[in-house]
């Protein structure tokens, strides 16, 4: 039955890009809305004011006892699960539903379908990559989730789309039970924000709801070592009938994959006589950049559009038209004969794991917060492409223990400053280590908030001081 929103008690928790925007929806649909938020700082009491003039009680500094009639929460995703607002809710038989769960109740009868993508890595990229190739198929779509538009507004707002590109989080998933995607993918699970979820097994669990009701495709990575995999997450699925598991590899594809063949991208998933034929979808020189783990990331978006109908042509088209967004593996200049790369948003092991393998010969720029990781499985891989390494933040003696283990033969250059100035100084000491030939590489496999803002401010000071050695 549909939830009925006129006169009803919800409480929002959490103000913010999701808290805010579902309070407005709501309110406008009749219900009688209470916001909650632990913090209380500037930000938070100008958005509250904003809130308040429309007639929404907003509570700030406390965002752990439930309001008294509660019937429904609303929650934004990064809020764990184990809070005491929520604890009071389950004992009270209160709902919890996140902002992506409240986009997918207020869909209408004719909404556009979602084609959903999740992982540990890659997801903004494969979603941006899925939405030119929708729009070069000629059909009204946005990337929505987790970027670029709110889903809130564009299942309630006026402008029509014929499908959806959606980003999801492992947050955003766990509180989002009724989803039920056209198709969907996981890109690749490693681990990550365990303290959220408390396991591993939680983690992929959370990630694997986005397979649950399936219409057409469970999209899902042949070549994932990790356990469990993104194929496990597929067979665990409860999906409609006739809906298929679809792999995408870097190899040859088997009869219901996507891969590689001689430098193209092909198709034997959406083809007449699987067994026998494949379709040319694009060549490895469209995607860009074509670093592995980036065309992995294409052929999963590849095999979202076929499923959704569209034709090979326009997978080639959309890739060639797709630019990636800053600081995802980007080429920054040539100095000298060196190439200098930035990849700040490489803020885990996994990801620098897939930026360290896009390369030959590297002086490696890392370090910052490392979250709990650790780096010996990621040093031992890539130790044979390491010219050598450079090492900043907060946690760097972690890596720098890493390569004394498995590369002691890499110079290592340990700077102890931890201000900002510091990537100057990173990058002189990469220019002097490196060759003609070599990358210099920015992959932290940290967290960047020791010394930047953020991963994008850590990359644009990289970018800043490769311009200074180019001036």
């Amino acid at each position: 039955m549909p939830f009925e929103f006129q006169g009803k008690h919800v409480t929002v928790a959490g103000l913010g890009v999701s808290g805010v925007p579902a309070a407005k929806v709501l309110h406008g649909l009749g219900a009688r809305v209470t916001v909650v938020n632990d913090g209380d700082d500037e930000r938070a009491r100008a958005q509250a004011a904003e809130l308040e003039a429309l007639g929404i009680t907003v509570r700030l500094g406390d965002g752990a006892s439930l309001p008294e009639g509660t019937e429904l929460i609303v929650t934004a995703p990064g809020w764990k699960p184990d809070k005491p607002l929520f604890t009071a809710a389950r004992e009270a038989g209160v709902p919890i539903w996140g902002d992506v769960e409240l986009a997918w109740r207020l869909r209408r009868p004719d909404s556009a379908p979602w084609l959903a993508v999740t992982g540990t890595n890659g997801k903004t990229t494969t979603v941006q990559m899925l939405a030119s190739i929708l729009k070069a198929a000629g059909l009204r779509t946005a990337a929505v989730g987790n970027i670029g538009v709110s889903l809130l507004d564009a299942v309630t707002g006026e402008t029509e789309y014929d499908v959806l590109a959606v980003e999801l989080s492992s947050y955003q998933l766990h509180w989002a039970p009724s989803l039920r995607a056209h198709s969907a993918a996981v890109l690749n699970l490693a681990p990550d924000h365990l303290d959220w979820h408390g396991s591993m097994e939680a983690y992929a669990a959370d990630k694997g709801r986005i397979y649950e009701g399936n219409q057409v495709a469970c999209v899902y990575n042949v070549d994932a070592t990790d356990k469990p995999s993104t194929e496990d997450l597929v067979r665990e699925a409860d999906v409609e009938e006739g809906c298929r598991a679809i792999g995408f590899t870097l190899g040859t594809p088997a009869p219901g994959q996507l891969g590689v063949v001689e430098g193209i991208l092909v198709d034997r998933a959406f083809v007449e006589d699987r067994q026998k034929n494949a379709q040319e979808l694009a060549e490895v020189s469209d995607v860009n950049p074509s670093a592995p783990h980036n065309i992995a990331n294409a052929l999963a978006a590849a095999a979202l559009a076929r499923a959704f109908g569209v034709p090979a042509a326009a997978v080639r088209d959309g890739l060639r038209a797709f630019t990636p967004d800053a600081h995802r593996i980007a080429h920054v200049a040539d100095v000298d004969g060196v190439a200098y790369v930035d990849d700040s948003k490489a803020t885990n092991t996994h990801a620098t794991e897939a930026s360290l393998a896009a390369y030959e010969s590297i002086v490696w720029i890392a370090g910052g917060l490392a979250k709990g990781a650790t780096f010996d499985e990621l040093v031992a891989g890539a130790a044979k492409r390491l010219r050598g390494a450079v090492l900043i933040g907060a946690d760097r003696a972690l890596i720098r223990e890493a390569l004394a283990r498995h590369a002691p033969e890499v110079p290592v250059v340990d700077l102890e400053r931890t201000d900002t100035g510091a990537m100057l100084q990173a990058v002189q000491e990469a220019q002097r280590l490196a060759r003609p030939g070599d990358t210099v590489l920015l992959a932290p496999a940290c967290a960047s908030m020791d010394m930047f803002t953020n991963y994008n401010k850590r990359g644009d000071a990289f970018a800043e001081a490769v311009r200074e050695l180019g001036a």
